[in-house]
């Protein structure tokens, strides 16, 4: 009887998270489309990004190619709270943080030693299929920018 019980909690655990994950439109794996992208030259260009959670952590991993033409590939693990989580593989910052504003949109913040190099939004489509990253921000060299990055869900 114990054993049933507990298999039973263990199969409807994980039953539960696969519904909260499935419910989040930002999670899964995420294709850049470059003919519809704007992306300027040397800066980062993700050209895969995948959304993964478990347990209300979140994890991003992104792989493209770096302002210099170089393969890069940055990883962030935190909550979409507003707060600052370190960011691995980004050369141009070091903390990130993204914010919740409703089921298909996120803002976020890329900081370096604290202060503020990009600031974006990304919006999910109505059906769910695309996403677009708008980004404004400083390069390394101190050059402005504004990134349209479309991606279609894999």
């Amino acid at each position: 009887m114990k054993i049933r019980t507990i298999g039973l909690t263990v199969a409807f655990s994980f039953l539960g998270a696969a519904v909260c994950m499935a419910a989040d439109l930002q999670m899964g794996t995420w294709k850049l489309n470059e003919s519809k992208s704007k992306i300027t030259p040397g800066t980062l260009k993700n050209t895969q990004v995948v959304y993964s959670s478990m347990f209300g952590q979140v994890k991003i991993k992104a792989d493209g190619i770096d302002g210099n033409g170089k393969p890069s590939h940055t990883e962030w693990s935190g909550k979409f709270d507003g707060k600052d989580y370190p960011v691995t593989g980004d050369p141009n910052s070091d903390a990130r943080s993204y914010t919740k504003v409703n089921e298909r949109t996120l803002t976020t913040t890329n900081k370096k030693n604290g202060k503020v190099t990009v600031k974006g939004r990304i919006v999910v489509s109505l059906d769910g299929r695309r996403r677009t990253v708008i980004l404004n921000g400083t390069t390394a060299k101190g050059k402005t920018f504004k990134n349209v990055a479309v991606y279609d869900k894999q």
